[in-house]
C-alpha cells in the first residue's frame, strides 16, 4: 500500500516545481518588479503539507485519469492558496506563516496586498493554459468550477469577518458548520476533489458524491486546525498558537465553550473575545485557555471532528471508481489523516 505522506511529498514536489520552474517569473531589470516576484515567489517557496494539490491529483487517477491530467489544475489550487493566505493573513493580523513571518510583517501591508493580487492574476493565467491538454471544453468546466470554489471561500471568509466585526456570540453549531463549509470545504477538500475528477471526465453522479465527502471532511479539517491553534506544537503547526483567541475567531471550540461556561464565566469571556487583538493581554489568553480546559472543549471539537470524517468515509465507500484503486484507497487514508494529524 503507498504511503500517504510519501504520495504527498511527491505531489507536492510536482506541483513547486511546475509553480516556480514555469509559472512564476523569477526576475526583473526593474528592481520594484524584481521585488513583487521574489514575494509572489515566498509563500510557494516555503514548506508546506500539499494537500490540496494531492486530493486534486489523487482524485484524478482514481477516477480514471492520469497525473499529467491533473497537475497543472493542483498547481493553481496551490496558487489559490498562497493568495488568499496573503490577504487572510493581513484580515486577521496573523504574524506568522509556515513558521516564518507573514508577508506583510516583512514587506508592509500595502505591498503584500499587491503581491496576492498578482498570484491571484496569475493562477486565472495558467488555468487556461488547461486547453492544450484537456481540450477547450473541459478547461473552461474547470475554470467555472475554480470561479465557484473562490466564490464560496469568500463568502465563508465574510461570514467569519462579520461575526467579528459586529461581536456576534448568538452562533450555535449549524452557523460554525455553515461558515466552515463554504470557507473551508470547497477550497480545501470539496473543490480540489472534484477538480482533480473533472480533468479526468467524470460523471455528475461521482462530482455529486465528491461534494458531499469534501464538503464533511473539510468540516472536520477545520475543527482539527482549531483544535491544534489551542494545543499544537508551533514548530509543526507553523502557525502562533492561540491566534484563534487573539483575532476572536467563533470556532466550533469556542461556541461550545459559550454554551457550556456559568453566566459569570460567559460575561468576561465574550468581554475578552470582543476586544481588539492588541488589546488582550497574556493573562486574558490564559484565562481564554483555562475555560477552555475546564469545560473540555476541545475535547467535544475533536469528537465532532471524528463523527463527520466517518460520514465523509461512509460517502466515499459510495463512490464506483473506475481507475487506479490505489489512489482511491488513499482518499480513505486521507480522510483519517484530516483529524489525525499534528500539522
Amino acid at each position: 500500500m503507498a504511503d500517504l505522506k510519501e504520495e504527498m511529498k511527491g505531489v507536492k514536489a510536482a506541483v513547486d516545481e511546475l509553480i516556480l520552474g514555469r509559472l512564476l517569473p523569477a526576475s526583473d531589470p526593474v528592481p520594484e518588479v524584481d521585488l513583487l516576484y521574489r514575494m509572489m515567489r515566498d509563500y510557494p517557496s516555503r514548506q508546506a503539507k500539499g494537500m490540496r494539490p494531492f486530493l486534486c491529483v489523487t482524485t484524478c487517477k482514481a477516477v480514471g485519469g492520469s497525473r499529467e491530467d491533473a497537475l497543472l489544475t493542483a498547481a493553481c489550487i496551490e496558487l489559490f492558496q498562497h493568495w488568499i493566505l496573503i490577504h487572510d493573513d493581513i484580515e486577521d493580523g496573523s504574524e506568522l506563516r509556515r513558521g516564518e513571518p507573514a508577508l506583510h510583517v516583512k514587506y508592509g501591508v500595502p505591498l503584500a496586498l499587491n503581491a496576492g493580487d498578482a498570484l491571484h492574476a496569475r493562477m486565472w493565467g495558467a488555468l487556461s493554459m488547461n486547453g492544450s491538454r484537456l481540450g477547450a471544453d473541459r478547461a473552461v468546466r474547470i475554470m467555472q468550477e475554480f470561479s465557484h470554489m473562490v466564490n464560496e471561500t469568500t463568502e465563508g471568509q465574510h461570514m467569519e469577518l462579520g461575526w467579528i466585526a459586529r461581536q456576534r456570540w448568538d452562533l450555535k453549531e449549524p452557523d460554525y458548520f455553515e461558515m466552515c463549509t463554504r470557507k473551508t470545504s470547497w477550497y480545501t477538500v470539496a473543490g480540489p476533489c472534484r477538480l482533480g475528477a473533472i480533468a479526468a471526465g467524470a460523471q455528475e453522479g461521482t462530482l455529486a458524491k465528491l461534494t458531499d465527502f469534501g464538503l464533511k471532511l473539510g468540516v472536520a479539517f477545520q475543527i482539527q486546525d482549531d483544535a491544534l491553534n489551542i494545543h499544537g506544537d508551533q514548530k509543526k503547526y507553523g502557525k502562533a498558537t492561540c491566534d484563534d483567541i487573539l483575532e476572536g475567531k467563533r470556532s466550533l471550540i469556542m461556541l461550545h465553550l459559550m454554551g457550556e461556561a456559568g453566566q459569570g464565566e460567559r460575561e468576561k469571556l465574550i468581554s475578552i473575545m470582543n476586544k481588539e487583538r492588541s488589546a488582550k493581554t497574556p493573562e486574558e489568553v490564559s484565562y481564554v485557555l483555562s475555560l477552555i480546559e475546564r469545560h473540555d472543549a476541545v475535547g467535544y471539537a475533536r469528537k465532532r471532528a471524528v463523527e463527520l470524517m466517518k460520514e465523509s468515509l461512509s460517502i466515499l465507500g459510495t463512490v464506483q471508481w473506475t481507475g487506479d484503486a490505489e489512489a482511491a484507497a488513499l482518499l480513505g487514508q486521507f480522510s483519517r489523516f484530516a483529524v489525525e494529524r499534528e500539522w
